[in-house]
Parts: C-alpha cells; structure tokens; sequence
C-alpha cells in the first residue's frame, strides 16, 4: 500500500509553514488516491500534535478521510486514513 509521509520536526514553529506542509500532503494524497498519511509532529510538549489534530478537524479536510489513528507505541506520530 502506498503511503505519503510528512515530517514536521523541522518547521516545528513556523506555523505558516506547518499549514502549508499539511494542505500539501492532504492534496497530493486526494490527487494520487493515496490510503494512508504518516504525519509525524514529534512527540515535544503535544502543542504541535493537538494543532495537527485542529487542521484535520477542519470540515473540508474531514470529508476526505475516515479514521485518523493514533500510533499506541510512538505518541509522536499520527496516521490518517482516506476513503479511497
């Protein structure tokens, strides 16, 4: 199964830069039918965690997933699943 990766350690606190990494990802799976997004915002304090969370929430984003899971063994990292 193909997958898109997306890691933010390195944008941590730019948030401009962490929108557009993430509507980046979120097209380029919409456009390449792509099941599964890891999104891995560091394990840190949790702050850039619950803004990835924010964005996904958002309605125009939800429509196109249908599970977002959180990995039981790396709290820093996220999957989201689309309904491809």
């Amino acid at each position: 199964m193909a997958k898109l990766k997306l890691d933010l350690h390195d944008i941590y606190n730019n948030s401009k830069a962490i929108d557009r990494e993430l509507n980046a990802i979120i097209e380029e799976a919409i456009e390449r039918k792509i099941k599964l997004v890891e999104i891995i915002p560091g394990k840190g304090s949790g702050q850039l965690k619950k803004k990835v969370l924010r964005f996904l929430q958002q309605s125009h984003i939800k429509q196109y997933y249908h599970r977002i899971e959180k990995d039981s063994k790396n709290f820093g990292r996220l999957f989201v699943h689309f309904r491809f």
